[in-house]
Formats: structure tokens, sequence, C-alpha cells
């Protein structure tokens, strides 16, 4: 009797566990059936933002259900992140990767409590771009090696402005100093667009900063207007956008390359069916002629390819970027 209640209550473990691997395979396959929540690591009206709503506005219409895109701010980008990587793995919580938080932080704070290589999933790059170092027009500089000479003659007398600690702004900058073997002071403010403005002010005698690596979308407005000059570009290839303007590698200092980027992540576990669903969606989203030219229009590359893209890249910039915050000593604010 006992040998038969054993091989009963095994045929009754099987059927049930047939039964829901047969339940989540179809709720994979009809994936999504519900909203799905977007997480941006940043606040709302940023670049970050922007780009997260355009793209959620394009992937709900391909998926047929809404996405709600929902601003966790905060840490330099670490509290929206933890949250995605914590975040049942079921594909309807996804967020934005950044630059800072998936390749820089784990080494600058060196207390996260998500692992950005380990404790999510990527889902697809969705762009690349480029920073260019720009000077007041009333600067006596005009050429990278004008920075580099002066720099040497006085180490130390030169500044460059950030939006703050450990962003691509200071990052660029302290690559180039590494690169070129100069010394020149930090000057971190609140805000990107509130370092730019004290650039613009031009008064160097009163304490004004001396450059900044700024984001080509945010840079390019007081570009044209002439109220900034730009000195040479963190891409490989010149920007049609600044066609003028050489690249780093140009200037003599390739290590100099440095692509602030972004793209769709989700919380580790999260089914491969339901990655290569959302994973084909940003993907379709991504030729939308819109939204390409609006892309590309700001200086940047589009993105788009495999999960194992873009986990490849992040990767790739968590070892680049541990070694230079490594070397400068930086510390989070």
């Amino acid at each position: 009797m006992a040998k038969i209640a054993l091989n009963k209550f095994i045929s009754l473990s099987l059927a049930s566990f047939s039964l829901l691997a047969s339940s989540l395979a179809l709720a994979q396959a009809n994936f999504p059936t519900k909203p799905i929540n977007f997480i941006v690591p940043y606040g709302a009206g940023g670049g970050a933002d922007s780009r997260s709503r355009q793209i959620a506005q394009k992937m709900s219409v391909i998926l047929k259900q809404p996405i709600i895109v929902d601003n966790k701010p905060g840490a330099g980008g670490n509290i929206g992140t933890e949250f995605i990587s914590r975040a049942a793995p079921d594909g309807y919580t996804i967020g934005m990767g950044n630059f800072a938080p998936m390749a820089v932080n784990k080494t600058l704070f060196g207390n996260l409590r998500y692992d950005p290589e380990t404790d999510v999933t990527p889902i697809v790059l969705i762009e690349k771009g480029p920073l260019v170092l720009v000077v007041n027009p009333s600067s006596p500089y005009k050429t990278v090696q004008d920075i580099v000479t002066a720099a040497k003659a006085k180490p130390g007398a030169l500044t460059f402005s950030s939006g703050g600690i450990g962003g691509s702004h200071q990052l660029s900058a302290e690559l180039f100093k590494q690169s070129a073997g100069i010394n020149m002071i930090h000057v971190p403010y609140k805000s990107g667009s509130a370092g730019l403005t004290d650039l613009m002010a031009g008064n160097l005698m009163a304490g004004n900063v001396t450059m900044m690596f700024d984001q080509m979308y945010s840079a390019m407005p007081s570009i044209k207007a002439d109220k900034l000059r730009p000195i040479a570009i963190t891409s490989k290839k010149r920007s049609p956008l600044l066609p003028n303007v050489p690249t780093f590698a140009e200037a003599g200092y390739p290590k100099v390359e440095v692509l602030n980027w972004q793209g769709l992540i989700a919380p580790k576990g999260t089914p491969k069916a339901i990655i290569d669903k959302l994973n084909a969606a940003a993907n379709e989203a991504l030729k939308d002629p819109q939204l390409r030219e609006l892309m590309l229009s700001q200086g940047n590359e589009i993105g788009g390819g495999s999960p194992a893209d873009f986990a490849a890249l992040i990767k790739s910039e968590s070892s680049k970027w541990s070694s230079v915050v490594k070397t400068a000593n930086i510390k989070p604010e």
C-alpha cells in the first residue's frame, strides 16, 4: 500500500510540474498580457527620461500593451537600477541601464546593493553618444595641444567643470588627464547645465572654469550660437554635426574615446523567451524614422543588436572605467 501511495504521489507531482511548466511556457509565449513598468533611474525632463519615454511609446505600440514610465532618481542612478534588479523577473518591470550605474558606480561607490554584471539582464543597447570638449569663445585655447601645453606649463592652473562626481563629464576629463600626463582641477556642479553656464560666463580671471566635456545634445545649441568653442570630440570618427572638429585620436590621444550610452535591462532571471521578445520590440522601435532622426540629430549613434552584444559592452566598459576611477582616486560625494 505504501509503495502504491508513493507512486501515486510521484505521478501527481510530475503531472503538477508538467502543468506548471506548460503554464509558464504559455505565459511567456503570450507575453505581454498587461502593462509593463519602465524604470528610469534619473529625474524627469533629462536626456535619459526623454529617450526612455520615446522608446517606451514605440515599444508599447509594437507589444500592444501600455508601457508606464516611472522615474526613480537618486544616488547617481543607483536607486532606480537597484529597484530594477530586485523586481520580479517576469518581464513586467524593465528599465534604462545607463553608463554610470552600469559601468562606473560599482568601483566608485564600492558598496552597491546590486551588481550590474550579475543582478540584471541586458536586453538591448539603445544609443551611444560622444562628448565634446568645449571652452569659452574668448579662451586662448583653440586646440587640444594648446590645453596640454598650458597644463604642463602650470600644473593645476586649468580647471574643468562637470555635473557631479563620477559622471561622463568628469571621467572624460580624467581619461584625458591620464592620457596626456597633465594635472587639471575638477570643479563639480549640481548639474551639467550649471557647469556649462559657468563656462559660458567666460570671465576666467573671476574664477570661472576653463573647459568642460559635455554631451553633444547639450552642447550643440551653444556651439551653434557661438557661445562655446568646440576643441575635440571623444568618438572614433568625426561627427557629421561638427565636421571641422577633430577627434582626440587625430589630436594624438587615441585612448580618449568616450561614449555615454544607455540601453534596456531587466531583472536577473527574466526568461530568455521574454528577453528575446523585448529585444525584438526594441530593435523594431529603433527602426522608426522619426526616432532615428531625433537620435542622429543629437549626435548619437543608434544602438540595437542582441542581449549578448549589450552584455559585452557593459563588461568592457566596466573594466575600462574601473581603471580610470582607481587611477584618479575618485571618491563619491
